[in-house]
């Protein structure tokens, strides 16, 4: 099934300039503006500001320490594995962090701690569907699509201490 035409917008954080896309039903991407995972606007995206105000609020919500967790709409493209790893994601509550493996047992997946981690980079809402409160089972703050000066900023806005 093709994608629908996705609308775009920019938004300023603390963070650098996040792109979002997604239609007046809900957030289908989230991308960071560098790190390996950072994407600009895809072919027959246009640009607009009308599907965004919620999700714009809510975010700015987030960083200003006002919010905790996200209520949007959103539209998680994956494989149903991904997925699973996605909506596992949601439930690590704020300020607090979870390994690989603790992720990959949570799925019913003990073994599969490296495919989690896969998924896990695949992730693309992020900030939203928090992957940065993943980290190494010694608590080495591991790869991340933004850079990892990026994740360091997360976790640290959410009072956890990072190395």
């Amino acid at each position: 099934m093709a994608e629908p035409a996705l609308a775009y917008t920019y938004m300023a954080t603390p963070i650098g300039r996040l792109l979002l896309a997604g239609t007046e039903e809900a957030l289908h991407y989230l991308s960071f503006p560098s790190g390996h995972k950072a994407f600009g606007p895809k072919q027959g995206w246009h640009r607009s500001e009308t599907p965004f105000g919620e999700a714009k609020r809510q975010l700015a919500e987030y960083f200003a320490g006002e919010r905790r967790s996200f209520d949007l709409p959103l539209v998680l493209t994956g494989t149903a594995f991904q997925k699973r790893v996605w909506n596992t994601l949601r439930s690590i509550p704020f300020g607090e962090t979870r390994s690989y493996g603790w992720l990959a047992a949570e799925i019913d997946r003990p073994t599969a701690s490296r495919a989690v981690g896969a998924a896990n980079g695949a992730n693309p809402i992020p900030v939203i569907v928090p992957c940065h409160r993943v980290i190494g089972s010694n608590g080495a703050l591991t790869g991340f699509g933004g850079g990892i000066e990026t994740k360091q900023f997360l976790l640290g806005h959410e009072g956890v201490s990072v190395p």
